[in-house]
């Protein structure tokens, strides 16, 4: 005790505790206020009456500062707003600096900006009838480029109304556009509409593909800043314009315009104009020729669009909803189609490479052209179905080779194969005028006698038609009564090897087998082959090529091709020509084909059948014009009795009837020194009585007795080996 009190040493602490007094042991307060931690200042814990926690007794424990007051609410609420905007504005930055990352690599993806080009549209040929017409467009497209400002102001203003209304103002994406889709979009519970620009849409069809993904979308908006910088809204205007898919294998206004109206886009009304607007939305959906209905409403809104932008006249409007625009019928029913594949088939040989639009000039008459689809398809829709005939091909061409219509088929719609071309069929007895050619230019004439009798080589034995023979008959009956037994006789003197050179002189192209039954034409031949041959007797013996294409320029104007004097010079001497037209014209007078007989024409032709009925042929001619009829099955079907001295012949009749009204008429070459002299009243069968069975009852007297040098037949050459292998095989032909 005496030692505490007299102590020396240093003083410790007292903690607080007032001088002269001694803290009790339990009267020291170590604990620390909030004011004495890191951080103080804060808002003490509530107690009662909302004041800050007191000492021991109620009392603020001495040296300690009182409690700070508690906060008002509205500092509170302002510093939550302020951390609300921190955290926005990061977010924000973070948004961008993710979004051009974004668009930074999507954009790597693309070709680099400086090497970005509009890709060239690929060519177009616009194929033209003699007149200077359309007949078709060829190429991936469908038509020819249009500049703006050939169309009328209305065209592409319908595009703008529906598509894309604040086309002239937005940069290429349209931020305003886009949110009221989406507005559009969400009110609706589906897609009602469509966020991208008419630029958008340009960058699509040009440089991408058709895929939805929100990758294309980004790309497709940074091609579309690209266009808006480099071309003006004109052309870009333009270019979409000829670049839009319409459906129907139309690719720009101009292709859509023929494809649907007929006419080209400078020519389209207001109502039609709207119609081609609307169809981008969904052009397999509202093409006019497959949903008219469908079409028709969307040009409405269309039209309602261009009259609230001030596009259009509320009374021009009036008229264009009362009078909606209708898809114009095909012209020909599309035939002018097969003219279009034969032009391109042989385009090559002309034009071997071009990379810009052209302009193919062609020899087709497009009267001639609808005259005789219109003759093909009336007869086959009167007749076929009785005479079980399906299809048809018709070609009619100028002496000199030109083709002035060309039908392959019944319906392009439904069959494009071009039977005029391409289908290789027997022509049965149209091949004989090769056989008498080929006599004719050894020494016989028309009056020439040869026996109709039956006539056996090895084991087979060709009968007629009527199953009748007519004994001893002129060359000139013989053939227009296509008396098979004559022409047989004929083939086996002359030898099959010059029947069938004789043929190809002419210009007959496809394999012919040189046996006995050529004749009868078993040989497989196209119409058009046999069509040109024919030209020669109609021309005077000179041997053509058909063509179809006279010249072939760019859209500017350049000559990329002219057709010059072409083909095979003479092939029949004068007096040949002219002994084979006045045998042929008996044809109209006496024989087969005399119900297509035109008044007033000098007219000439052979009718064909082949064996069973399977194919039927006329090809006959005038001085000016020649014309050759296909009819048949495709898969050889025989038919119910179709030769080619009904069907066939009255449609050459109707078109003919139609192609040669109005023109002055045409002798045939050579043929009035040949033409059968008036018979006499009482004369004498060459046989040295009356004529009888069928040649009897169509002369309706008998023949006049023939020159006394003409009643001997020459002696028949017997076939050879090959030729009596192969014609075992065979049994009596047609026509």
């Amino acid at each position: 005790m005496a030692r505490g009190r007299g102590r020396t040493g240093r003083d410790e602490p007292n903690f607080d505790v007032p001088e002269g007094r001694v803290a009790s042991p339990g009267s020291l307060d170590l604990r620390l206020s909030r004011d004495d931690r890191a951080g103080g200042g804060v808002a003490a814990k509530r107690g009662t009456g909302g004041q800050a926690q007191r000492g021991r007794g109620g009392a603020v424990p001495p040296g300690r500062r009182s409690a700070p007051a508690p906060r008002k609410a509205t500092k509170r609420r302002g510093s939550f707003l302020a951390r609300l905007t921190y955290a926005c504005v990061v977010l924000g930055l973070w948004a961008v600096i993710g979004l051009a990352g974004l668009v930074a690599y999507h954009a790597s993806q693309l070709p680099p900006i400086d090497q970005l080009a509009v890709p060239k549209r690929p060519p177009n040929i616009a194929i033209l009838a003699s007149d200077g017409s359309l007949l078709a467009n060829r190429g991936e497209t469908g038509g020819r480029v249009v500049g703006i400002k050939e169309l009328p102001p209305y065209l592409p203003r319908a595009f703008v109304a529906i598509e894309d209304r604040r086309f002239y103002s937005h940069l290429g994406v349209d931020p305003v556009g886009i949110a009221r889709a989406v507005a559009q979009n969400l009110t609706r519970r589906g897609v009602a509409q469509g966020g991208s620009t008419l630029t958008q849409q340009l960058a699509k069809n040009l440089f991408l593909t058709p895929e939805r993904s929100a990758s294309r979308k980004i790309q497709e908006a940074i091609l579309a800043l690209w266009l808006e910088h480099k071309y003006s809204k004109d052309e870009i205007l333009e270019l979409y314009l000829n670049r839009v898919y319409f459906g129907a294998g139309a690719y720009g206004v101009e292709a859509a315009a023929q494809r649907y109206f007929g006419k080209p886009a400078k020519s389209v009304s207001l109502a039609e104009a709207a119609m081609l607007g609307g169809l981008v939305q969904a052009p397999s959906r509202l093409a006019p020729n497959r949903n008219l209905p469908a079409a028709q409403a969307r040009a409405a809104q269309v039209l309602a669009a261009m009259q609230d932008l001030g596009f259009a006249k509320p009374q021009d409007v009036k008229v264009a909803l009362a009078q909606p625009a209708r898809p114009a019928s095909s012209r020909g029913g599309g035939s002018a189609n097969y003219v279009a594949d034969l032009v391109m088939d042989v385009l090559d040989d002309y034009v071997p490479k071009f990379d810009t639009d052209i302009v193919v000039q062609t020899t087709v008459d497009t009267g001639l052209q609808a005259a005789a689809e219109k003759a093909l398809v009336d007869e086959l829709n009167a007749k076929g179905g009785r005479y079980n005939v399906g299809q048809g091909a018709l070609v009619s061409m100028r002496p000199d080779g030109a083709i002035r219509a060309l039908i392959g088929g019944r319906d392009y719609a439904q069959s494009q194969f071009n039977r005029a071309t391409t289908a290789k069929r027997q022509p049965g007895s149209s091949f004989k005028p090769f056989v008498y050619l080929a006599a004719v230019e050894r020494g016989a004439t028309p009056d020439t006698v040869r026996e109709d009798a039956p006539i056996r080589i090895g084991n087979w034995q060709p009968e007629n038609y009527s199953h009748q023979y007519e004994g001893a008959v002129t060359l000139r009956n013989a053939l227009a009564l296509s008396l098979n037994t004559v022409a047989v006789r004929l083939g086996q003197e002359v030898g099959p090897k010059a029947v069938v050179q004789t043929a190809q002189r002419l210009g007959i192209t496809s394999p012919l087998q040189a046996n006995g039954s050529i004749a009868l034409g078993t040989s497989e031949v196209t119409p058009l082959e046999m069509v040109g041959a024919y030209g020669a007797f109609a021309n005077g013996g000179t041997g053509v090529i058909p063509y179809v294409v006279t010249s072939v320029k760019s859209t500017d104007g350049k000559p990329l091709y002219k057709r010059g004097e072409g083909g095979l010079g003479r092939v029949i001497e004068p007096n040949a020509v002219g002994m084979m037209n006045a045998m042929m014209h008996e044809t109209f007078v006496i024989g087969t084909a005399k119900k297509g007989d035109i008044p007033g024409w000098d007219l000439a032709g052979k009718t064909g059948t082949s064996q069973d009925f399977r194919d039927a042929w006329f090809i006959g001619y005038s001085g000016n014009l020649v014309t050759g009829v296909w009819l048949g099955n495709d898969d050889g079907e025989p038919t119910k009795k179709a030769s080619g001295g009904n069907l066939p012949v009255e449609i050459w009749k109707t078109y003919m009837t139609v192609a040669l009204k109005g023109q002055a008429p045409v002798p045939l070459p050579g043929m009035n020194r040949w033409r059968k002299a008036p018979e006499p009243t009482a004369t004498v069968a060459a046989a040295g009585g009356p004529v009888g069975g069928i040649l009897g009852t169509i002369l309706g007297e008998t023949q006049p007795a023939p020159p006394p040098r003409q009643q001997t037949s020459q002696r028949q050459r017997g076939p050879s080996q090959d030729d009596r292998n192969f014609l075992e095989k065979l049994f009596g032909l047609g026509e």
